[in-house]
């Protein structure tokens, strides 16, 4: 879709969403069909309020974060149903009227109104996550867009913060996940909400250049193996980092090194020849990048050979003045060989007093999860960076977060959603929703209560109440009260509207709003469940609703 400017605000232009296949068309079928029934019955310019919220956190857990926002925004500032997409959905509802195609021509969200919560929030069941309103005919061509927009990006961005609670905040996190996530959007889409939820750099160097995240990455195993010995380097000579001396071998300096680390009294013990082809890859690969050397050592044996080889390597560098990087390991006992390859670094600072050479980064990959991690963090380990893919991207624990679009109210009238399974009776009405904090600055509960009910207050007494269960209520005397939904979207009104903050700002909304929580919300294993409640007038209102649609048995 081609970007066009902000009704509300002229001249600003909001650029379409990162994918072009985010269209209109970008839709469930029953879309359409809906779309023309309303049309043919008369019905599709009245206003409508649908509330975008899920029903069950993720992964086991008491929380998710929110994500996918900016993308629901960019979708509706450009939407347009170009001539040959309308052609389209003619054609596959047979029978449909000439006329609605005109009616498709003119459709565009002018007209429609977005209340959310800011993207990168913690958010909870039930809650909703955006309000939509506007005419019915085209705010339900808005479901299928919005929820594929919000769904996965809420899901991975919720992996991601868990991942980051399970590591710590001392360590980085790395998405490594392109190649195995669900196609090009997958990884795209994965990159940018795993940095919204707290990791720390992409090897997806396209996501990189869209969305500014910080890049890493070395070489793979090919790269090692691709070497058959030192003879194979050409060009030896290095220039020192200050640029006023060059080394005219820089082979034979990686040699002098491994020779005094193999005959030193204190390393002699851990390895006696080192792979030589696995050492010309090192060597050719500080030789391209001097200044961010960083060497993946588990081709062929970790400590009798990837570690001094390493070392040499980086001993190397060090005296033309620059300072290598790392290691990666990539298989074996992350534990054991991230402790021995530190003991090693340390006993090289020690023995050939070269200073900080201990602190050498220890990077860790191999089909990482919060499972993995935790298990690290119980044994003990050395491991400064872990990267993580396939369980990260794919969201692996868990195939999706489960969000829903319904309709609370049509024409100013409030609408119920029933079931057999009270989890998925829905919230009438056009709501407001608060979270209210205790005394210790922790968030204790999250209320919703209806449109024109006064706000609740700090200090005052109030009563919430589970929507559904009527013995579980508890009064609350807030400290602070937070209003949640926030306009994001105000169609041609001339009003003011929240801007869309750059993915920094919504990263570290979402790393304060965690560290902001209370700790048995957040733990992994049976955490404490966050209360969502609803106004008592809210909670009459449902239940006279309730009441009043669900149709009256008789026993005979």
């Amino acid at each position: 879709m081609e970007p066009k400017e902000n009704g509300n605000q002229p001249g600003r232009v909001i650029e379409g969403p990162t994918n072009p296949m985010v269209t209109p068309l970008l839709n469930d079928l029953y879309q359409f069909t809906m779309a023309y029934a309303y049309w043919k019955a008369g019905k599709q310019n009245e206003r409508s309020v649908f509330d975008l919220y899920f029903r069950k956190n993720p992964f086991g857990g008491e929380y998710t974060v929110f994500a996918g926002l900016e993308e629901c925004v960019k979708f509706l500032a450009n939407f347009k149903l170009t001539h040959q997409e309308i052609d389209y959905v003619r054609d596959s509802l047979p029978g449909s009227e000439e006329a609605f195609c005109d009616y498709l021509k003119g459709l565009d969200c002018s007209d429609v109104e977005v209340y959310a919560i800011p993207e990168g929030s913690v958010v909870f069941p039930k809650v909703p996550l955006m309000r939509v309103e506007g005419p019915v005919g085209v705010v339900q061509l808005l479901e299928t867009p919005f929820l594929n927009l919000v769904n996965f990006a809420s899901l991975v961005a919720t992996n991601a913060a868990r991942h980051r609670f399970v590591a710590g905040k001392s360590k980085s996190l790395l998405e490594f996940g392109a190649r195995r996530a669900q196609g090009p959007d997958g990884a795209i889409s994965a990159s940018k909400y795993c940095y919204l939820g707290g990791f720390d750099a992409t090897s997806n160097v396209a996501a990189g250049k869209l969305f500014g995240i910080p890049l890493r990455g070395t070489h793979s195993h090919a790269f090692v193996s691709s070497f058959m010995s030192t003879d194979e380097i050409v060009d030896k000579v290095l220039q020192s980092a200050d640029g006023e001396t060059t080394c005219d071998d820089f082979i034979s300096l990686v040699q002098t090194w491994l020779t005094k680390i193999q005959y030193s009294p204190s390393l002699s013990g851990f390895f006696s020849e080192t792979n030589q082809s696995e050492l010309a890859a090192f060597i050719s690969y500080a030789l391209a990048f001097p200044k961010a050397f960083l060497a993946l050592v588990d081709t062929y044996d970790v400590m009798k050979s990837g570690i001094p080889n390493f070392c040499a390597v980086a001993l190397a560098l060090n005296d033309l003045g620059y300072k290598a990087l790392g290691i990666r390991l990539d298989s074996g006992d992350l534990a054991y060989l991230s402790t021995e390859a530190r003991n090693f670094f340390c006993a090289v600072e020690r023995e050939l007093k070269v200073p900080g050479f201990g602190k050498m980064i220890v990077t860790a990959s191999n089909d990482l999860n919060e499972e993995t991690i935790d298990a690290l963090n119980k044994q003990g380990h050395e491991v400064d960076a872990f990267g993580i893919g396939t369980y990260l991207v794919t969201c692996y624990a868990q195939a999706a977060l489960g969000c829903v679009f319904k309709l609370v109210e049509i024409n100013n009238q409030p609408r119920i959603k029933l079931s057999e399974d009270v989890t998925k009776v829905s919230i009438p009405c056009k709501k407001r929703s608060y979270r209210l904090y205790g005394k210790e600055g922790y968030p204790l509960v999250d209320i919703m209560t209806g449109e024109n009910e006064p706000p609740p207050k700090v200090g005052e007494r109030l009563l919430c109440r589970h929507p559904f269960n009527e013995s579980k209520r508890a009064y609350v005397v807030p400290q602070r009260v937070e209003e949640l939904l926030k306009c994001f979207w105000r169609g041609s009104a001339d009003e003011a509207r929240e801007e869309l903050p750059p993915l920094k700002e919504i990263r570290d909304r979402c790393i304060k709003q965690l560290e902001n929580m209370r700790p048995d919300h957040m733990r992994r294993l049976n955490p404490t469940p966050y209360k969502v409640s609803v106004s008592a007038k809210l909670y009459d209102f449902i239940h006279f609703l309730w009441l009043n649609e669900a149709p009256v048995g008789e026993l005979q």
